[in-house]
């Protein structure tokens, strides 16, 4: 049950990242916006594989990891 909501939780994250940068008036560059939504399809997809214990979870947890690295170092260097 743990799993599934923290599965559940991430999934609304990323959607709601996803209909952010989707929306014309968003500021990013394009080709940023273009990377993060396709994130959001890819780990909307592979939530769906991991509820239905076909792939593991790793994968999820890599993405989430990379990007809060990037915004650790951004927010370091800013």
């Amino acid at each position: 049950p743990l799993l599934l909501e923290a599965l559940h939780e991430n999934r609304k994250l990323w959607r709601t990242l996803a209909i952010d940068v989707a929306d014309d008036e968003n500021l990013l560059p394009d080709d940023l916006r273009a990377r993060i939504f396709y994130l959001a399809e890819f780990t909307s997809h592979h939530t769906g594989e991991v509820t239905r214990k076909k792939v593991s979870a790793v994968p999820l947890l890599e993405v989430n990891t990379a990007i809060l690295r990037g915004l650790k170092q951004e927010r370091a260097v800013s």
